[in-house]
């Protein structure tokens, strides 16, 4: 029986804590506050399954167009799960990592920010990128603007060399919850040979079981980055050789 083939980076669009809260007649907030737990569980049952990186999109450049009033409850939950995971997250060995654009954020949240990826800057058992106020074409721009700044030639190594996930290899499998079949300017440029998997699971209710059916799927691909299979399967068999 071939061994499963588990992911080193998983990338998540966590989508539908608001439909989640409104299934239940609950205010949105609510399904982000259960959000949070679903990552929690999330984060846990990818690091006892072998995945090294784990990155989720949180708040999008373009969530602040959403009603004011959930954005705001947005920051506080933001900045108070910080403040109460950061030693729990230590404990696991998780080192925190924020990817996104922080100029317009609160004092409040860019301070919680900022103590959290302190906290756990020497922790090396998984890695987790929160991608907050980031959008995929800010991070290609951004990308760009710091070549042109340094006087370097635009290229695929130089922008791969300047985009904000440069710490870590490009996702091998992006999850998506909530029913929906897009990437929402998430990882434009990281996930350009990415498996991808999608559920109508709502992101409150992604769970162990639903994370392994994500993983098997993975497993079953063929990942050829543009080789044949035969290419593949020769490869595979000087590997053998050798």
């Amino acid at each position: 029986m071939t061994a499963l083939q588990v992911p080193h980076h998983i990338a998540i669009v966590m989508d539908g804590n608001g439909r989640w809260a409104n299934k239940r007649f609950l205010p949105r907030i609510a399904g982000h506050k259960q959000g949070v737990e679903s990552l929690k569980r999330c984060a846990k049952a990818c690091d006892a399954r072998g995945v090294r990186v784990l990155t989720v999109f949180a708040f999008s450049s373009e969530n602040w167009k959403r009603p004011t009033e959930e954005v705001s409850g947005l920051m506080d939950l933001f900045a108070f799960a910080l403040s109460r995971e950061v030693e729990q997250l230590q404990a696991d060995g998780v080192q925190l990592r924020f990817i996104g654009e922080r100029q317009g954020l609160s004092a409040r949240v860019s301070r919680s920010i900022e103590q959290a990826e302190v906290a756990t800057a020497g922790n090396t058992r998984l890695i987790l990128n929160v991608c907050f106020n980031y959008g995929g074409r800010w991070d290609i721009v951004q990308a760009a603007q710091k070549l042109a700044e340094r006087g370097l030639s635009v290229t695929e190594a130089h922008l791969s060399q300047a985009m904000a996930l440069a710490h870590v290899p490009d996702p091998d499998l992006v999850i998506r919850t909530g029913d929906e079949q897009r990437i929402s300017n998430f990882l434009l440029w990281q996930s350009a040979y990415s498996e991808f998997f999608f559920t109508d699971a709502l992101w409150p209710d992604f769970d162990e079981a639903a994370l392994d059916l994500a993983i098997h799927s993975f497993s079953q691909r063929e990942r050829r980055f543009g080789l044949t299979s035969g290419q593949l399967d020769s490869q595979a068999a000087s590997a053998q050789a050798q």
